[in-house]
């Protein structure tokens, strides 16, 4: 077997709409596609002594063992592969399930498809799987073990900690979109100006300066007690010859902990003794310069949780400790404890592993402990002085207990720090009662504060503290969205997005849209090049300022990573037509139908998708579209299926007697006269008209006024400003210049209209192919060309994409010649030698047309040739 290619899809795909990470690994299975698993000695057995628990994959067959009855019978590798994939990520604690494979129609090669988690880790199993089926096949020993290990870590370094994920999930619950900003916890929920950032439980409203107060123990500590809520005695310093003063006013026993410290690191508790409290102030000066010491309280340490100033959870944390059995050591229990599945490393699961420290090595020695010494049974021996979570700690929810006084308390606090997620520790013996009756104090107010331990305590109630922070990021009537429209189609897509986002514009909103020519923000060129994909897509929607989208969603995005939006308010499908076929298993129209189809698929319930009545292709998706409105466009309102439609008392959009027109039902309203639209070129270009009756109705649909729309249709220019690359026609004195870029025989054809009705005394072309487009089609460039141009000329400096410079031209030239044997042509090696060509020989009147990839190098010759010809009249 060989591994072909490997990609992870990110969105809405091929695949499933819904099921947005998914790993597809290209296949060839070589020899193995004639042996099926039932021909290979052995195989089966070798399978479920390995990974027993393939039991539970029903496959086919629907109940537990049915993919093994697969095996047994008689299936591909590649289907085997798609389910040792899924159980090695379950087995490393990512439960998946959804797999698919499918043959391709390149023989031994197959698509191989499943779910992920992490993506790092999704592709790691891709290639183990193959390695694992390689040996079974061979009979060999496999380490799989090592494998899950590795997957594990993998996992650990890619996930989001647990209050991240907690927030995230809630935030999918609710259909909220989000955007991983970087590798670690930095999160964007929304889209656009609605979008809200976060890292762990730190929001992008969360003050700064309150940040910085909960982080400073001394100012924290003042400025509650300015406010009668009772802290512990104690003061900060820096200096060791202070400290003899500080244990002289506050008495034993002490609390040391650093000034701007955290997770309990540097702290120790209950010091009786002078060396004690030199050593303790000395290890807290590691993690600050400052040092608070406290009189040490007793009691049971709480954690208060308090969000947008209300309580939301509490809870006992209670230090990490063994319990004695009478026979084992300390060491000994520590290492049974640590194989509870709850606790892992880190923050990957409900509690952390305990870990030997100098922190638990003193508590040890103040009981006359070692690790090796027995505790007697039921002998409770904490090993830690503090009850963090993260070191060990275990915790028990009390927030139904808390009493009113001390709810109020807490969100007093919050108040008076000014934080918006606010951590509270508080040491008393309960919080059933009032903190002033039985003398419990406040420790610290931390802000980040970790959800691990209310989302899932030890013991007790588990609570959402998750949906809180969403009610305050999104309170009822903010929405986390912005309106997208997604074009796509195979022809026109450019045009169609720059109109729709010119109308947006003029409406008043901050429009930001991605293209074949870059990536626009309002009227800025962000980036520019082929940004139709996903990561452009996400590019408009990260940017805070951006009021809608409008994306050109092209096949190879989808097919390379899916969509960069989950879901979209409207989606337009231009048209499907003969280009790209051969390319990533996209051989037939209706192959490539699929693939657009995504982008209609991901249109909202209540959204529409917008399609084309003059193409089948097109007719046929709306015909499988049921899960939003659909609307139609057409040349003519008699197309059938316009008719059809609006009798049912649907949307549609057509020319009627030389006007734009919208028609719901009976219902018809004139939108604008053809003529009137500059990009339709005196309405003698269809594939411009059927542009903008797309762009039209989307806007209609969107809720634009119809006079909006009609003035922006009218200001809408054909221009390299407006529509670079597409019909830009320069006029000269003798002659006139059109660029377009037509890079398929459809666009080229489109094109035929307008040369018909521009009365020019001769007609130049100039034309090239591109290299990944089938032999057919390169020619058919030829063909359509000879039915256009008096004189071709071709010039192919680029998109050789896997040919030579000589295919291309030889397949051009035969189509050429296969429809006019006697037309003149010539071939160019670059554009520099084109264009003094076509310049030097060019007639009064003629109409010289530049099409596909020398259009770039078309606009800055045709540019100075503009300033030449100033010059001269001046």
């Amino acid at each position: 077997m060989k591994i072909l290619n490997i990609q992870a899809l990110r969105g809405p795909n091929i695949w499933s709409i819904r099921r947005q990470k998914l790993i597809q690994m290209r296949l060839d299975l070589e020899d193995l596609e004639y042996r099926p698993t039932n021909e290979i000695a052995g195989f089966r057995d070798r399978l479920e002594k390995l990974l027993p628990s393939l039991y539970t994959h029903h496959c086919s067959p629907g109940y537990d063992g049915g993919f093994f009855e697969r095996v047994e019978e008689g299936t591909w590798m590649g289907h085997v592969i798609e389910h040792i994939a899924l159980e090695i990520q379950t087995l490393a604690g990512m439960d998946t399930g959804f797999g698919r494979t499918r043959s391709t129609k390149t023989k031994e090669v197959y698509n191989v498809v499943f779910a992920y988690v992490e993506e790092r880790v999704g592709i790691y199993a891709a290639k183990k799987a193959v390695g694992i089926a390689e040996a079974l096949i061979a009979g060999e020993d496999y380490p799989l073990e090592a494998d899950i290990i590795e997957m594990r870590k993998m996992r650990d370094q890619e996930r989001f900690g647990p209050s991240t994920g907690a927030i995230v999930d809630e935030a999918v619950a609710r259909d909220i979109p989000f955007i991983r900003l970087n590798s670690a916890s930095l999160v964007q929920l929304g889209y656009g100006k609605n979008q809200v950032r976060f890292r762990a439980t730190l929001t992008d409203k969360t003050s700064s300066i309150a940040v910085d107060l909960a982080g400073n123990k001394d100012d924290t500590k003042r400025l509650l007690t300015e406010q009668a809520i009772p802290v512990a005695d104690g003061r900060a310093i820096s200096r060791e010859e202070d400290l003899k003063q500080v244990i002289e006013e506050l008495g034993f026993p002490l609390v040391f902990k650093p000034l701007d410290g955290n997770h309990g690191k540097g702290a120790t508790i209950n010091v009786k003794t002078e060396s004690e409290a030199y050593e303790a102030f000395e290890h807290a000066q590691k993690f600050s310069r400052r040092v608070i010491v406290e009189r040490f309280v007793s009691g049971h340490d709480f954690r208060v949780l308090v969000i947008d100033n209300k309580m939301v959870a509490a809870a006992t944390r209670v230090p990490a400790h063994v319990i004695g059995d009478g026979e084992k050591n300390i060491q000994e229990l520590i290492s049974i404890e640590n194989q509870d599945p709850r606790r892992g490393y880190g923050h990957e699961n409900v509690l952390t592993l305990i870990s030997v420290d100098r922190d638990t090595l003193d508590l040890l020695k103040k009981c006359n402990y070692t690790l090796d010494s027995v505790p007697a049974k039921d002998e409770i021996v904490y090993l830690k002085s503090t009850a963090n979570l993260s070191t060990g700690g275990t915790s028990i929810d009390v927030t139904d207990i808390v009493h009113p006084h001390n709810v109020f308390v807490c969100e007093r606090i919050a108040r008076v720090i000014g934080l918006n997620i606010c951590g509270i520790d508080i040491m008393a013996d309960s919080l059933s009662q009032p903190l002033e009756e039985t003398g419990g104090v406040v420790l610290e107010v931390n802000a980040a504060p970790g959800f691990r331990m209310h989302l899932a305590p030890s013991e007790g109630q588990p609570r959402n503290v998750a949906a809180p922070v969403l009610d305050m990021m999104y309170p009822p009537g903010k929405s986390s969205r912005i309106p997208i429209i997604a074009i796509t189609g195979t022809n026109g897509k450019t045009t169609t997005t720059r109109l729709i986002a010119h109308i947006i514009k003029n409406n008043g909103y901050r429009v930001g849209f991605t293209t074949s020519d870059g990536i626009y923000i309002q009227n800025t060129l962000m980036t520019k090049g082929d940004t139709t994909g996903p990561v452009s897509a996400e590019f408009v929607l990260k940017d805070p300022t951006v009021e809608f989208a409008v994306l050109e969603t092209a096949r190879g995005g989808i097919l390379r990573s899916g969509l960069g939006f989950s879901t979209c308010d409207i989606a337009v499908l231009t048209n499907i037509q003969e280009d790209h076929l051969g390319i990533s298993d996209v051989h037939t129209l209706e192959d490539l139908t699929r693939v657009k189809q995504v982008v209609i698929e991901s249109v909202k319930n209540d959204g529409w998708a917008i399609l084309n009545a003059d193409n089948e292709y097109c007719v046929k998706v709306g015909k499988e579209t049921t899960h939003c409105n659909v609307a139609y466009f057409s040349m003519s309102e008699n197309n059938a299926v316009i008719d059809e439609h609006c009798k049912a008392g649907g949307v549609a959009a057509f020319c009627d007697n030389g006007y734009f027109t919208i028609k719901k039902g009976d219902w018809k309203i004139k939108l604008a006269k053809t003529t009137h639209i500059p990009i339709t070129f005196n309405g003698t270009v269809s594939f411009m008209i059927q542009n903008a009756l797309a762009a039209s109705l989307a806007a209609f649909l969107w809720g634009f006024k119809t006079e909006d729309i009609r003035s922006s249709l009218e200001t809408f220019v054909p221009s390299p400003a407006h529509t670079p690359g597409r019909m830009n026609l320069f006029e000269f004195k003798d002659y006139r210049i059109l660029v377009d870029y037509a890079h398929n025989p459809d666009g080229l054809k489109g094109l035929q209209g307008f040369l018909n009705s521009a009365n020019a005394s001769f007609y130049t072309g100039v034309i090239s192919g591109t290299g990944d487009r089938r032999d057919d089609d390169i020619r058919e460039m030829g063909r359509q060309a000879a039915q256009m141009f008096d004189e071709v000329v071709i010039c192919q400096e680029k998109y050789l994409r896997g040919r030579t410079h000589d295919e291309i031209m030889n397949l051009l030239v035969e189509g050429l010649l296969e429809v006019k044997p006697d037309i003149t042509y010539r071939i160019m090696e670059n554009s520099k030698q084109t264009w003094e060509y076509v310049i030097g020989k060019i007639k009064r009147g003629e109409l010289l047309t530049i099409t596909s990839n020398s259009i770039a190098e078309a606009y800055q010759t045709v540019k100075r040739h503009q300033e030449t010809e100033l010059l001269e009249k001046i």
